[in-house]
């Protein structure tokens, strides 16, 4: 397994890894067309931060979304791969282990402004900074920051399982699809309440609310790429935009519209 991918830092000719700093920033502008990174790991956490464009991430048993203003901790030694749009301008932040308290698990963390102009500071000074000074009391006013960032539930889980990667990857090839439990349970040659317990067991989520949450995940990433809200509906296969938005504020608390601009 490579531990590190073209979208990060193969591209730049730089490991943090090698650095014992408490934190290590990267910025990447990309142009118009979509990249993917394959699966790595690092020894340190990785934060994914997007301004623009969205970034897909991807661990063992579940898929992160990164909507503009929004970040994703990956944990040191987690495997993962990321995918970002066309267009995206993305950072990276990698932190040193025991450096501060940051959670032991992947999630999707609400970046304050304060928490983004430092990291887009820091990755204009580089990894070479010194032990003590000014740039070493901004990174420990990052990381302060960054401990308290709220967690958001913007990830969906996957499995491995055969019989559900079916579904992902149908679900993934049209996101319209909308065959219902027990027709997929027909297709697959299970009873429906064999295929229910499945769905449930590997990823805690019955049929109706995982597909909810893909829904989500793609719409998410299809507004972040500036499809309008009847697009997404449509490429979604639901009956009405009301019904798409309807949705998304029960997920999310808010309309898509309110819900992007207060990002921005």
């Amino acid at each position: 397994m490579p531990r590190l991918g073209p979208l990060s830092l193969a591209l730049r000719g730089r490991d943090p890894d090698t650095d014992v700093r408490p934190v290590a920033a990267l910025h990447l502008a990309l142009d118009e067309r979509d990249v993917e990174q394959p699966v790595h790991f690092h020894r340190k956490g990785q934060l994914v931060l997007a301004l623009h464009g969205g970034v897909t991430c991807e661990v063992p048993k579940a898929m992160w979304m990164v909507p503009p203003h929004h970040a994703v901790w990956i944990p040191g030694g987690v495997p993962h791969s990321n995918r970002a749009t066309s267009n995206a301008e993305i950072y990276f932040l990698f932190v040193e282990p025991g450096a501060a308290d940051m959670p032991t698990a992947c999630c999707t963390l609400a970046i304050s402004p304060l928490v983004r102009e430092l990291i887009k500071h820091l990755a204009v000074l580089g990894q070479d900074y010194p032990d003590d000074g000014p740039t070493a009391r901004l990174v420990a006013v990052l990381l302060e920051h960054l401990v308290a960032a709220p967690v958001e539930q913007l990830h969906l889980p996957v499995s491995g399982h055969p019989k559900l990667r079916r579904i992902a990857d149908a679900l993934a090839q049209d996101p319209a699809d909308r065959r219902t439990l027990a027709d997929w349970a027909s297709r697959l040659a299970v009873s429906e309440r064999t295929l229910a317990r499945l769905v449930l067991r590997e990823t805690g989520l019955s049929f109706g609310r995982w597909r909810q949450q893909f829904h989500l995940i793609v719409a998410l990433r299809q507004l972040s790429e500036g499809a309008s809200v009847q697009q997404v509906a449509g490429s979604l296969g639901y009956e009405s935009v009301t019904a798409f938005i309807t949705m998304f504020r029960k997920a999310l608390g808010e309309p898509p519209a309110r819900y992007f601009s207060k990002l921005r």
